[in-house]
C-alpha cells in the first residue's frame, strides 16, 4: 500500500484527530529501512546525579516531619531540582498529595469512646436477633431540598476529543425556596413524611407532634410491628433530645436505640437515603414546592423494598 492511501485511510477512520502526512512518511520510510516497532528508540539522556539513596531517605524524613510541605521548598533545603524531588516522592517513595477529606466534627476522646461503646452495643443487638431487629428498626431525619440545586462538577463530566472546545460550567448556588422533609422510613420503605410549614421552625415540640402520627401510620402499613416493640433510631439534634420529643417517644412504646454523638456516617437516612434522593432530582428545576414535594414522593414511590434494605 501506498503512503497517501495510508494517510487517505487514516483519515477517513480518524477524522480531524488524525496524524499529518509527514508522519505517515516518515514512519513509512522507517519501515522501509527495516524498522519493526513503534516505540522511540531507547535514548541515553543526561544520567541523574540527585535521586540517590541519600537524597530519598532525606526527602521522606522531611515529608513524615511536615506531610503539607511543598516541592518548592524541599528544593530550597536540598538544593536539588523539582524534577528530582518530583521522582524521588513519587517514584521512589510512591508518595501522592491529597485534599484532606472533610468531617463534620473533629471528636474527642470522649466522643470516640461513646462512639465504639454505643456501635458494639448495637451491633451486638443486631447479632443476636437479625431478622427481627430489621423488622422492629425505625429510623428518621429531616432534609432540605432545594427548588435548585446545580449537579455537582462529577455529574457535568462528558467526552471531547483534544481538539474541542473546552467545556464550562458556571458556579450556580443552591435556590433559597426550599422544602424541609421530615421522613419516617424502615427497612420496607417511607412510613410517613411531613413537610414542614414555612415560617414553622424545628423544635421538639414540632417532633413530638409527630411521632402518634408516625405510629399511626407503623399500624396502618406494618402490622404486627407495633407488637414486636419498635427500635427507633434518629440523631442528637437538639430538638430530637427535648424531654417533650422523649417523652411522646416513651408514651407511643418506642424503644429509642443510642446513637453516637456527630456520627452521620451512622445515620442511614444520612449515608444512604438523602444522598441517592439529591442525586436524582439535582440539576432539576422546581417553580414552587409542590414541584420539590412531588419529585420526593414519586422517587420514594418508584424504590423497590430492597432499596430500603440493602444497605
Amino acid at each position: 500500500m501506498f503512503t497517501k492511501e495510508i494517510f487517505l485511510d487514516i483519515q477517513q477512520t480518524g477524522g480531524g484527530d488524525a496524524v499529518p502526512y509527514s508522519t505517515v512518511a516518515y514512519w513509512m520510510a522507517e519501515f522501509k529501512r527495516g524498522r519493526s516497532s513503534c516505540k522511540d528508540d531507547p535514548r541515553s539522556g543526561r544520567p541523574s546525579t540527585s535521586v540517590t539513596e541519600e537524597n530519598v531517605k532525606k526527602v521522606e524524613n522531611l515529608i513524615l516531619e511536615d506531610r503539607r510541605m511543598t516541592i518548592k521548598h524541599i528544593v530550597e533545603i536540598l538544593k536539588i531540582s523539582f524534577g528530582s524531588v518530583q521522582s524521588i516522592l513519587i517514584d521512589s517513595l510512591g508518595f501522592k498529595k491529597v485534599s484532606a477529606r472533610w468531617v463534620p466534627r473533629m471528636l474527642t476522646d470522649e466522643n470516640k469512646k461513646r462512639r465504639l461503646e454505643i456501635s458494639k452495643r448495637n451491633l451486638e443487638m443486631f447479632q443476636h436477633e437479625s431478622d427481627n431487629f430489621c423488622r422492629r428498626f425505625v429510623t428518621m431525619d429531616e432534609t432540605c431540598v432545594h427548588h435548585f440545586d446545580p449537579e455537582t462538577k462529577r455529574q457535568s463530566m462528558s467526552w471531547k476529543r483534544p481538539s474541542s472546545p473546552s467545556i464550562k460550567k458556571f458556579r450556580v448556588a443552591p435556590t433559597a425556596g426550599k422544602v424541609m422533609a421530615s421522613v419516617f422510613w424502615d427497612s420496607e420503605g417511607i412510613l410517613f413524611i411531613d413537610y414542614m410549614p414555612k415560617g414553622q421552625t424545628i423544635t421538639g415540640p414540632y417532633y413530638a407532634n409527630l411521632i402518634p402520627k408516625v405510629r399511626e401510620a407503623i399500624k396502618e402499613k406494618r402490622r404486627g410491628k407495633l407488637s414486636l416493640g419498635v427500635l427507633f433510631l434518629q440523631d442528637n439534634a437538639p430538638a430530637h433530645r427535648s424531654e417533650v420529643e422523649l417523652n411522646a417517644i416513651r408514651c407511643a412504646g418506642f424503644n429509642l436505640l443510642d446513637h453516637p454523638p456527630y456520627s452521620p456516617d451512622l445515620a442511614p437516612s444520612d449515608f444512604h437515603l438523602f444522598p441517592k434522593l439529591k442525586e436524582e432530582i439535582r440539576g432539576t428545576k422546581f417553580h414552587d414546592n409542590d414541584a420539590v414535594i412531588a419529585a420526593v414522593e414519586y422517587f420514594f414511590e418508584s424504590q423497590e423494598n430492597f432499596f430500603f434494605h440493602k444497605e
